[in-house]
């Protein structure tokens, strides 16, 4: 009986890793995979670069009429919530925020793509109209919110439990992690229905949001192109981004704040208790005024501009990079 040489079988185990590796840079580099995962590298990237920003837009938003612990200029916000809790402060919920926003901005990217190629496209590669990429970035908003709404509300919670809110009592010693404070909502506020509160304001704002930014993003991005080139420079990039960002947050910040709202409207402490979405942008504006319905939108719009030019231009980067991994591979971009 022959027996194969051992250099025979280190060859032999060459070839097994290199048809692994073949096909692994072969599924990666597929458009829609390839949108996946640089959906999810954007997410965590432009999150993490805004994270005080961030929190600081929540702590405002969910502040009601009578209650001034942040009722101060983004500086002074900025400056007392490190005096109050340090770096911490500035990144608290940020974890659970980037475990939500990997899959939230991963589904969201590769499902624009999934639709666009599938559903909205005559033929491939086929140009599509404003009002087209509209609907079709919707779509893909409201897919990616079904799917990781839950973290979304916990992230909200735990941005909010270590502020300095006169009406949520002390602080506790030791704060909840983001599993903890889940199953606590599950087991104590209505089961599944308790994290998904605030769903339909959110989605009512995700569509339109979503769809404005892929829209507007696109447009400017192609205006931005010069004649006979393939795509911008990554500043005209990170300019396409921050005006297409600017555009969504600002005619969609209502909702925004509604969502907020809804998402702790059972914790005690906080002034209100809502019944309904006209219930509550009735209470809101008979308490708060119109501008009620914009707090947080100056923290908010200074946000705008580094996220989502941060998350467009990591996005192409690491799309371009896995494509690039396949040496036929499809040079369509969404």
């Amino acid at each position: 009986m022959s027996t194969q040489s051992e250099p025979d079988i280190a060859k032999a185990a060459m070839a097994t890793n290199m048809t692994f590796l073949w096909k692994l840079q072969d599924s990666v580099s597929q458009p829609v995979v390839a949108a996946f995962c640089a959906g999810g590298v954007a997410g965590a990237v432009s999150r993490t670069v805004v994270s005080p920003l961030e929190r600081l837009k929540i702590l405002m938003q969910v502040q009601s009429v009578g209650r001034d612990a942040y009722k101060m200029s983004v500086g002074q916000a900025l400056k007392k919530m490190w005096v109050e809790e340090g770096w911490r402060g500035f990144m608290r919920g940020n974890g659970t925020n980037c475990i939500r926003i990997v899959p939230y901005s991963a589904v969201q990217f590769s499902s624009y793509n999934f639709y666009k190629r599938n559903i909205f496209e005559a033929y491939p590669d086929a140009p599509l109209a404003p009002l087209t990429r509209l609907v079709c970035g919707g779509i893909a908003g409201i897919t990616s919110v079904f799917l990781t709404y839950p973290l979304d509300i916990v992230r909200t919670r735990l941005s909010i439990q270590s502020a300095s809110f006169a009406e949520l009592g002390d602080k506790p010693k030791k704060l909840p992690g983001m599993w903890v404070t889940m199953v606590t909502i599950y087991k104590n506020e209505g089961g599944m229905a308790a994290l998904y509160r605030g769903i339909i304001p959110t989605v009512a704002g995700v569509a339109p949001y979503v769809g404005l930014n892929f829209m507007v993003y696109e447009s400017v991005r192609k205006y931005l192109t010069p004649d006979g080139d393939r795509d911008p420079s990554a500043a005209r990039k990170l300019l396409a981004g921050a005006i297409s960002g600017a555009i969504a947050q600002t005619c969609t910040y209502p909702f925004d704040v509604l969502r907020r709202r809804f998402q702790i409207n059972t914790m005690s402490g906080m002034g209100y208790q809502y019944k309904s979405i006209t219930d509550a942008v009735r209470v809101i504006v008979s308490q708060e005024g119109i501008k009620g319905l914009y707090k947080g939108i100056v923290p908010n719009l200074l946000k705008v501009a580094p996220s989502m030019a941060s998350s467009w231009l990591s996005f192409e980067m690491t799309r371009d990079y896995l494509v690039a991994l396949k040496p036929e591979a499809d040079e369509a971009t969404l």
